[in-house]
């Protein structure tokens, strides 16, 4: 019968050596943790030191001599091939070293509108998605004006 008792009353250590415990074990963790930073930071290279400030009469910027200008093109509604009940509405920009004539700017846009009437709802979704979209519409402008367009920018994209 004493064994019995002597059983019940050993159930383990008290609340305190575990809460000691628990603290010993925290403050090893964190010295670990701090020590393998200080052992990466070590061996971690310098950064180069930035260039000496240029004086003024040196330009900071390089420039290429290219200046481009945007063209902005009719705004462009129409309903998607998949589903047929959404309406997209997009304005759009041409970036170009100069001035599209009347005529060009008319074909490019009624080439990305479309383009725009093909296009199904699950192509435009995401970022992934909008990236495609631009890539194909910056390739249609691009074979329509023989390589002029140098990109074309998506000023407003509206899907209802």
């Amino acid at each position: 019968m004493a064994d019995t008792t002597d059983a019940a009353m050993q159930k383990g250590p008290s609340i305190l050596i575990q809460i000691a415990m628990l603290a010993g074990l925290t403050v090893a963790a964190l010295g670990m943790g701090w020590g393998a930073g200080v052992y990466l930071k070590s061996q971690q290279p310098q950064a180069p030191q930035p260039p000496a400030a240029q004086t003024a009469s040196q330009p900071a910027i390089a420039t290429s001599g290219l200046k481009l200008i945007t063209q902005d093109l009719p705004p462009i509604t129409t309903n998607m091939a998949a589903p047929m009940d959404i309406w997209v509405r997009m304005d759009v920009s041409l970036l170009i070293e100069k001035e599209l004539p009347t005529e060009t700017a008319a074909m490019v846009h009624q080439d990305l509108l479309a383009f725009m009437r093909t296009l199904k709802m699950h192509q435009a979704e995401g970022p992934s998605g909008l990236q495609h979209l631009k890539a194909d519409l910056r390739e249609r402008a691009m074979l329509r004006t023989d390589g002029r367009v140098r990109d074309v920018l998506i000023r407003t994209l509206v899907f209802e």
